[in-house]
């Protein structure tokens, strides 16, 4: 099937059905079926089960809980920098918030989406990353599923945003316009030493949950309204590296910064590899 077809296919997909349907599945708890699966997971993605706290896949009574699995304490070492970049994935694209007004980022050839709209609305928080700068990074299946801190920061606000559920895959992200602000997202704000920090998490087809370590499971449900909630100064505070969400299945994280914050690291390209702790950037200033 060529890319475009792949893609132009999503649009007629039931996706919320599938997502549903998925999150069901990855829940059961069918013994050494699952285990079988999990088994099959493994083998076609070639899963580093190695690195997992336990990696006995025995362990896992249920998909989720193998999506979820926790890394080993010494599996990633924190770079001394700024900024650690905060999942395992491969690099979409990042660089400088542009356009006349300072707002629009960057997702692909021909294709790119505004601050506002990524941020779910919301005038006041996008105004802050105003020339700013960005970064996306795509969890493929294969990959350790749980988000860390870039910085350490207090948080102040999260939004759950409702939106559609397309693959976040790289052909998809080519092939649909403003994709990562027109899927289901969960929007997190914080405050840092290094000024205000936006850190999205962007759901697709097939990502059961989204769930973060101070709120639990953020969706399901789905009320297909946009839902905050707001932080008093020092209620919730992570340290840089510290875990601070995760996905079912793969996915992307979308990361805001103020403007003259963010000097990325110059080995930084899109489509690399990185891995959650490694040096994403330092200080511009």
């Amino acid at each position: 099937m060529s890319e475009r077809l792949a893609v132009l296919s999503q649009y007629l997909l039931p996706k919320l059905a599938l997502t549903r349907l998925a999150g069901w599945a990855a829940g059961l708890q069918g013994g050494a079926w699952t285990q079988a699966a999990i088994r099959r997971f493994v083998v076609r993605y070639g899963v580093n089960m190695d690195e997992a706290a336990e990696p006995a896949i025995d362990h896992y009574a249920s998909f989720n809980e193998f999506f979820t699995r926790p890394l080993r304490a010494d599996a990633r070492p924190l770079a001394q920098t700024a900024f650690v970049c905060p999942v395992d994935g491969a690099i979409s694209q990042f660089g400088p918030i542009t356009g006349e007004q300072g707002d629009r980022i960057f997702q692909a050839k021909g294709h790119d989406y505004s601050t506002l709209a990524l941020l779910g609305g919301d005038a006041q928080a996008a105004a802050r990353f105003a020339r700013g700068s960005f970064a996306t990074i795509y969890l493929s299946p294969r990959d350790y599923h749980r988000i860390h801190m870039p910085c350490a920061g207090q948080l102040r606000a999260m939004t759950h945003v409702p939106g559609d559920l397309f693959s976040v895959n790289p052909a998809t992200a080519r092939g649909v316009p403003g994709l990562f602000a027109r899927n289901e997202r969960v929007v997190c704000l914080f405050d840092t030493e290094h000024g205000p920090l936006a850190l999205v998490l962007v759901g697709a087809t097939i990502v059961g949950s989204m769930a973060t370590v101070w709120h639990g499971l953020v969706n399901p449900p789905r009320p297909g309204t946009v839902r905050r909630w707001d932080y008093a100064p020092g209620q919730v505070t992570l340290a840089q590296g510290a875990e601070m969400g995760r996905f079912l299945l793969g996915s992307t994280v979308v990361l805001l910064w103020p403007e003259g914050v963010m000097r990325f690291n110059p080995a930084w390209a899109p489509a690399g590899a990185v891995r959650m702790g490694q040096a994403m950037g330092e200080r511009a200033y």
